[in-house]
């Protein structure tokens, strides 16, 4: 990646960089990008896919109500609610 490619994804993002940062993450990308292609590289045919490497499942408990309902008395305490539900100010127009 050179100084362009860096600086446009810094716009792009939204982020802030230094002409003295610019190199060191071109040069940390670029790294990142190689290691990405080391493993597409890797033959994986007739390996089957798996959620988690030691082929460990999750221990589940029972759907069970562990707590009293006390929707009421936390809404008596909102700024603002109807109908059950919690009014918030618009934050998307």
């Amino acid at each position: 990646m050179d100084r362009s490619e860096i600086t446009r994804l810094a716009e792009l993002a939204r982020i802030e960089i230094t002409d003295a940062t610019i190199d060191e993450a071109a040069s940390s990308i670029t790294d990142v990008l190689k290691l990405v292609d080391q493993l597409q590289a890797a033959d994986t045919e007739g390996v089957p896919p798996m959620a988690h490497p030691l082929d460990a499942t999750q221990k589940l408990r029972a759907d069970q109500v562990s707590e009293d309902n006390r929707r009421e008395a936390f809404q008596a305490i909102a700024p603002a609610t109807e109908d059950g539900l919690y009014l918030v100010p618009k934050v998307i127009d």
